[in-house]
């Protein structure tokens, strides 16, 4: 049920994404501050909803849910716990995944901490973070869909690659894509 529940909170941060990257924007060109207000509620919303389908695949990974195709291929349930949580983003979905969640994150603490910015800036900043997203989001939903069912479940998984079986690679991508994003 949760992995449902994360799938549908993709689609959801989909939908934000396209309205935070229309409407503020409009509002900007326009010097429309209610359309440009949309922006800061929208890139913590999409975060959020983000955060959540992050959370609901890691939460897969760690029950062993081998309904889900993602799970199978890349992980085992005699897996010590480590290397599941490092399994949500060790392959490519789960990864497309963690690098979307941290463009939101991004998206989330500039429209919280960008007090400062004009407010036109601003919404054109959300705006363009959000079009960004919107590519990354269509990307994963229509290519890539961590969340993929499979109609009969095996009893147990595939396991990880064992080039990703390494303390080191289950904290490196985290931090790789934190410094590609942020810049």
């Amino acid at each position: 049920m949760i992995t449902e529940l994360g799938h549908f909170a993709l689609i959801l941060a989909f939908m934000i994404a396209i309205v935070q990257a229309v409407i503020p924007l409009i509002g900007a060109h326009r010097r429309w501050p209610g359309w440009m207000a949309v922006a800061e509620p929208a890139a913590q919303a999409q975060f959020l909803f983000t955060a959540f389908a992050f959370g609901a695949l890691m939460w897969a990974f760690i029950t062993s849910d081998f309904s889900l195709k993602l799970v199978t291929l890349n992980s085992h349930s005699a897996k010590p716990m480590l290397y599941k949580i490092s399994g949500t983003w060790g392959n490519h979905e789960g990864s497309m995944l963690l690098w979307v969640l941290i463009v939101s994150l991004f998206g989330a603490m500039a429209s919280v901490f960008g007090g400062g910015l004009p407010p036109t800036l601003k919404a054109r900043v959300l705006a363009v973070q959000a079009a960004i997203g919107v590519a990354f989001f269509a990307f994963i939903l229509f290519t890539s869909n961590p969340f993929l069912r499979m109609a009969v479940p095996p009893m147990d998984g595939q396991d990880l690659n064992p080039l990703l079986q390494d303390p080191g690679l289950a904290f490196h991508p985290p931090f790789l894509y934190l410094g590609y994003v942020g810049l």
